[in-house]
């Protein structure tokens, strides 16, 4: 049954949808980082497919300072727009904070066992290499991470494990980006990467119109193995 969890910041407050396992005495808790549509139906359907595996979601509103409680969808113009707008001004620095402190949340929630992962997508997806890279999780997995290449000098900081997914022909990651990402990543033992031929961004996207079905199966139970061996 969906839950709320509001978690208070220096600057103010921000909710997390929850999901829990209908049965668990301790479960892991899996940190959903959002694309830029919000902590919308697409968010919230990986949130409950992580609870039905057995672990606590949860999902924050990472747009909070600026609308909180965006829902949006990839199927319309206006919501393409105004999530990049919201995109193009987001403060990755305070994003990461933001995210620090959910996973210091979700250490403590009633149920939880203490271990917490980290995943999200394009977003989200960059979010979660930079929490890997500044704060604290026992593992990370981001999905397809725009401008991850800007930050790649931050790769050597990553001392817990992190996997990630990028699509060969990402309309957001150029080829050029891939290839400094890979050379980045392959001097850290801590960072896993694997490339999807032939994906356009959001392959992984419940429903999107990118979404690649063998694609994302094969990503997501990478995901699943490797949540399983580290939490």
């Amino acid at each position: 049954m969906p839950e709320t969890l509001t978690i208070a910041v220096a600057d103010g407050s921000f909710t997390c949808y929850v999901a829990r396992p209908a049965q668990a005495a301790s479960a892991p808790v899996i940190v959903v980082l959002q694309e830029i549509f919000g902590v919308n139906a697409g968010i919230r359907s990986i949130a409950d497919a992580y609870a039905a595996k057995g672990y606590i979601a949860v999902a924050p509103d990472l747009f909070w300072r600026a609308e909180p409680g965006l829902d949006m969808s990839e199927d319309s113009p206006g919501d393409w727009a105004r999530g990049f707008a919201l995109y193009s001004a987001y403060n990755l620095d305070g994003g990461v904070d933001d995210i620090a402190a959910v996973v210091a949340a979700a250490r403590t929630l009633p149920g939880a066992s203490g271990k917490v992962g980290v995943t999200g997508y394009c977003l989200g997806g960059l979010l979660t290499y930079l929490t890997a890279a500044r704060a604290e999780a026992d593992a990370f997995v981001a999905y397809y991470g725009g401008s991850t290449e800007k930050y790649i000098g931050e790769a050597g900081n990553v001392a817990r494990p992190l996997l990630y997914h990028l699509a060969e022909e990402d309309e957001y990651i150029g080829k050029e980006a891939q290839a400094a990402i890979h050379a980045a990543f392959a001097a850290n033992p801590h960072i896993e990467l694997h490339d999807y031929p032939g994906c356009n961004h959001a392959f992984a996207r419940p429903g999107g119109n990118h979404y690649d079905s063998a694609a994302a199966t094969l990503a997501n139970a990478r995901t699943d193995a490797f949540f399983k061996h580290n939490l």
